[in-house]
């Protein structure tokens, strides 16, 4: 192979890279409109590819099928460019797992849930619904709340060490506690139901974290 063709390939790689990220991104974006706007069922890929701009072939040579394009959309929005990192391992975990206040712990977790659910709660809505009628979507859902679960557990268990937990409150229950707080339900009950801003929802999630778990004292 002679060194210009050389050249050019590995000119044309990166450029071919960055149009697929853009297709893909597109593709996606366009997604979760639909998904949002008509629901998971009635959103069919081609409406996608039209709503996109691309060929429907480009959809099913993406993402293969809708079930998957619904995935692959959840972890990149819920991500937010660390799809490749465990969420354990993730930035906003880091710096929560660095702080030694208990209750600045726990504040930590109420900013980290009011962003995702800020871009992410009416998407979460459509994984939800979608659940009882789609296994695959089922699964996604079942998923993301033992995501959820796993992450609560793991705040919890750093608070038991500092033995900053309620009295009387052992880690399961904590978990549960936690858990059920910050759950997507909440937040669409609250702010898309009743109208809460994503700040007054901040706040109480906040508040609520630390009234039910922390040992007095703490989360004054």
């Amino acid at each position: 192979m002679s060194d210009a063709v050389k050249a050019t390939r590995s000119y044309d790689s990166p450029r071919r890279r960055e149009q697929a990220a853009a297709t893909r991104r597109t593709i996606l974006d366009a997604a979760q409109r639909l998904f949002e706007r008509d629901g998971y069922a009635a959103t069919s890929v081609p409406a996608i590819a039209a709503e996109a701009g691309v060929a429907l072939k480009t959809v099913y040579v993406v993402f293969e099928t809708k079930a998957n394009l619904l995935n692959v959309l959840w972890d990149a929005r819920l991500a937010e460019g660390e799809e490749a990192i465990p969420v354990l391992e993730r930035e906003w975990y880091r710096r929560l797992l660095a702080e030694p206040d208990p209750e600045s712990k726990l504040r930590i977790l109420a900013t980290q849930a009011r962003e995702v659910k800020s871009r992410s709660g009416a998407l979460l809505e459509v994984i939800r619904n979608a659940s009882t009628a789609d296994t695959e979507i089922a699964a996604l859902w079942s998923r993301i709340q033992t995501k959820l679960l796993d992450v609560q557990r793991s705040v919890i268990e750093q608070l038991a060490e500092k033995d900053a937990l309620a009295d009387g409150l052992d880690v399961a229950t904590a978990t549960d506690i936690l858990w059920t707080l910050n759950h997507p339900t909440v937040w669409h009950l609250l702010v898309r139901e009743r109208g809460w801003s994503a700040e007054h929802y901040e706040r109480w999630l906040g508040d609520a974290f630390c009234s039910q778990l922390l040992r007095a004292g703490n989360d004054e």
